[in-house]
């Protein structure tokens, strides 16, 4: 059976929510309460045990987050979740992947993303001193905010 296959029979929710781009490319989408069911069967049954990256979007009231997981057969499987904008947070993968801890880290720098239970360490990709509560990759962000600031933060 075929990891398409076998999420659409495990996961009723998946039914309208996944598709095979390609025999390399698998892509679904999951509201977040469901996000770790299906994390958890891609890479303890069904292979995926690389985290290539994860992917932050700014969608408006919500943040939304693709984790990027490829097979040693080379297929990927894109996981599309997202959480209310400076309202929910995340939970760390960094049991399944500890590597996973740097790309968390960058959805903390650059889109102001909380994850719950990630291992302190220092800002990636921001400089130190970087002001809080500035998020660059956020569609409201305005980088003169920096300027009345003051300061050099290399961009």
């Amino acid at each position: 059976m075929s990891a398409l296959e076998t999420l659409q029979n495990r996961f009723s929710f998946l039914k309208d929510n996944i598709r095979q781009q390609n025999e390399k490319r698998l892509w679904a989408e999951v509201a977040y309460a469901n996000f770790f069911p299906v994390f958890d069967l891609a890479v303890k049954e069904l292979g995926f045990t690389h985290l290539c990256t994860i992917t932050g979007l700014d969608e408006g009231e919500y943040l939304a987050f693709i984790y990027h997981l490829a097979s040693k057969d080379g297929v990927v499987f894109s996981l599309k979740t997202k959480v209310l904008k400076d309202k929910e947070a995340l939970k760390t993968i960094t049991g399944y992947f500890p590597g996973g801890a740097i790309y968390e880290r960058e959805l903390v720098d650059l889109f102001g993303a909380r994850v719950e239970g990630l291992p302190g360490g220092p800002h990636y990709p921001l400089p130190d001193g970087w002001p809080a509560g500035q998020y660059p990759l956020r569609k409201d962000w305005d980088q003169k905010i920096l300027d009345k600031l003051g300061g050099n933060y290399g961009l």
